[in-house]
């Protein structure tokens, strides 16, 4: 948990706090902010998403303990959330229960949404874990493209990167594809096995089987072809040509849905760290905007505007350097 320096008023009594909480795939991250904009407490865990993680309740659980005292509002950016009835209600349920000030439940992705266009139309394109696109008309009208969740899709996000990968690598070490031992051996190197290439399919499969949580470490596996592509792997920039193409889609079905083609894109997750991808998707849809700020931060947005905090261009500048020091 890392402190910052707690709001106060000007007479020095402390004032209440807000609450926002990011939920995704493979991390969940909380934020108690202060009135000015700048970051109290920050909290990280696991993922939190209902369909991949059993224990969703018991993350949230244990960021939101000892949290509880001097909260103005709260607001909760959940990955699945609008997509299940079922879980819809038993997110709410847990929400109610740990959270006893008037907060605010939404995806992940509206949230994130939010804050890179700071309420402005803009269609925000977001890969990490999964992949999917959310779009705002400048009438407030809203869409979603993709998230169907890996059976159905996830096209470009860090599962499918890293599967695509996987898939390769096993095609490479037994003959169903050109062998390049450029990607070849730095695969195996970034995984310390043996320099033996005939070990290389017995050591995969012992990589997989170790594996606890096989969406969230395949995903992992992005920020290497990422590492890669940039060293000059051309394994890696095919891969992420490919990623690039599928996550462009999402963002011109975004833009057909509101009838604008004119839209403004911007980008959020862990995936779109990766300089070499968000240059291939410049490429198709034009230059991004930089987001205004990070997922999280369209979450303390709606958490200040229920708290009735005055949102101006200084709360969003504190709050922006903080999350700067912290994501």
């Amino acid at each position: 948990m890392d402190a910052f320096n707690r709001g106060e008023d000007e007479t020095g009594v402390q004032t209440k706090d807000i609450i926002a909480i990011d939920g995704g795939g493979t991390k969940t991250l909380l934020l108690r902010v202060a009135s000015d904009g700048s970051v109290v407490t920050a909290r990280r865990a696991g993922g939190s998403n209902p369909f991949d993680v059993p224990d969703w309740r018991k993350v949230i659980a244990g960021l939101m303990e000892g949290q509880q005292s001097q909260l103005a509002a709260a607001a909760f950016g959940m990955a699945g959330f609008g997509e299940s009835e079922r879980l819809n209600a038993e997110l709410a349920a847990a929400y109610r229960q740990l959270c006893p000030v008037q907060h605010s439940l939404h995806n992940d992705a509206d949230m994130a949404c939010r804050g890179a266009f700071m309420n402005r139309a803009g269609v925000l394109l977001l890969s990490g874990t999964g992949s999917m696109a959310w779009g705002m008309a400048a009438d407030g009208q809203t869409t979603r493209i993709g998230g169907w969740g890996s059976l159905f899709g996830d096209e470009g996000s860090g599962y499918w990167i890293g599967r695509l990968a996987l898939s390769i690598l096993s095609q490479m070490i037994d003959g169903r594809h050109e062998r390049r031992d450029d990607f070849l051996i730095r695969f195996a190197a970034a995984r310390r096995w043996p320099e033996d290439s005939t070990l290389w399919a017995s050591s995969l499969y012992e990589w997989y089987a170790s594996l606890t949580e096989q969406r969230p470490a395949v995903a992992a596996l992005t920020a290497e072809i990422s590492r890669f592509a940039e060293q000059g792997c051309e394994t890696s920039r095919d891969i992420l040509r490919h990623a690039a193409e599928a996550l462009s889609r999402h963002v011109v079905a975004a833009r057909h849905a509101l009838g604008a083609s004119d839209l403004p894109w911007s980008y959020g997750g862990g995936t779109l760290r990766s300089p070499i991808l968000r240059e291939n998707l410049s490429q198709l849809l034009g230059a991004p905007l930089v987001p205004r700020l990070p997922p999280i931060g369209g979450a303390v947005l709606v958490a200040a505007q229920l708290a009735g905090w005055h949102i101006d261009e200084g709360f969003v500048d504190t709050l922006s350097l903080a999350l700067e020091r912290q994501i």
